[in-house]
């Protein structure tokens, strides 16, 4: 999944994410993912809930130890790092956290929260130094140095989103894994926050792993999209190919999901519906994940698993059909 004529920052190869339920067995949350990300770009990741999205950012990231497969970051493979060498990329990968009220500590002023990453990695030792690199990044996401003295709860949840991309962006980061960072904002909120972390993308020079469900916005924002079902990626494009020309069941069942503005598009637009019994991610074995709601699916398809190809020049889909 190279491209030629860009630099691969992020290379993710057969990563697996399984966890051991109590008394139920295996779940594998992420199931033998491989893509790549590629310097400057935003990857836009989608799927319903329980997908394995969020899992698969915090596994990249090395929130969640690999159960297998390789990350390689700048062409390092980050997965064999001994504990020294872990400093040199998590301070080259951060996270935005789904939730800015649940992210942020309730006891910390705001240049605490932001100063705690400088700390840990010896950044602006200085005290003045660092105050006036907070200030900074205060202004950059769109705050005032005012608010660094107060407290998480004092503001509203598009302000503290937006601490929560400062502190980000404290550490100087090539690489943020964007985790759902508008699901819980308010919709007049939400299209300020995309546009700011479009805006920092240009000015800074970042790479987005921008993990969503909203499928309007993910179009507005990202570069490439893959679309994820049960910790499988079953289609990856660009996005202008993914959402003019979708080729996978599932993909093309989201699609028809998303509301048109013009009331008589939408009165009239054919929605694909999902039919069948969503299948379990514990204890599941070979096969297409999503044969039990596909109106396609052959005994193939639920005793082989279908493997991530390139059905034409940079779209890929994991369906048997296209074999």
């Amino acid at each position: 999944m190279s491209n030629g004529n860009q630099e691969v920052l992020v290379h993710v190869k057969n990563m697996k994410k399984y966890f051991n339920i109590r008394n139920k067995g295996v779940l594998k949350a992420v199931d033998d993912v491989s893509f790549d990300i590629y310097k400057g770009e935003t990857l836009g990741l989608v799927g319903e809930s329980g997908c394995g999205k969020t899992t698969c950012g915090r596994t990249i990231l090395g929130l969640y130890p690999v159960t297998e497969g390789e990350i390689e970051y700048e062409g390092r493979n980050v997965t064999n790092f001994k504990k020294g060498d872990l400093p040199w990329f998590k301070k080259r990968a951060q996270m935005i956290f789904q939730d800015p009220y649940a992210s942020l500590d309730p006891r910390m002023t705001v240049e605490s929260i932001i100063a705690e990453g400088m700390e840990n990695f010896g950044i602006y030792q200085k005290p003045e130094e660092r105050k006036e690199r907070i200030y900074e990044l205060l202004q950059l996401v769109g705050l005032n140095k005012e608010h660094a003295s107060r407290f998480p709860h004092e503001f509203s949840g598009g302000q503290r989103q937006r601490i929560g991309i400062a502190r980000a962006l404290a550490v100087d980061p090539e690489f943020i894994v964007c985790d759902e960072p508008i699901s819980a904002l308010d919709v007049s909120i939400q299209a300020q926050v995309v546009n700011l972390l479009v805006k920092l993308q240009k000015e800074l020079g970042l790479t987005y792993l921008f993990i969503a469900h909203d499928l309007s916005m993910v179009k507005h924002i990202s570069d490439r999209v893959g679309v994820m079902y049960m910790g499988h990626i079953v289609e990856l494009a660009s996005s202008t190919e993914l959402y003019a020309n979708p080729q996978h069941p599932y993909t093309k069942a989201l699609l028809s999901a998303i509301p048109i503005p013009d009331p008589e598009k939408e009165k009239n637009k054919v929605v694909l519906p999902l039919e069948g019994e969503v299948g379990s991610p514990i204890n599941c074995g070979p096969g297409c994940r999503f044969a039990s709601r596909c109106k396609y699916a052959t005994e193939k398809c639920k005793t082989e698993t279908p493997e991530l190809k390139e059905i034409e020049a940079g779209h890929f889909a994991a369906c048997h059909l296209f074999e």
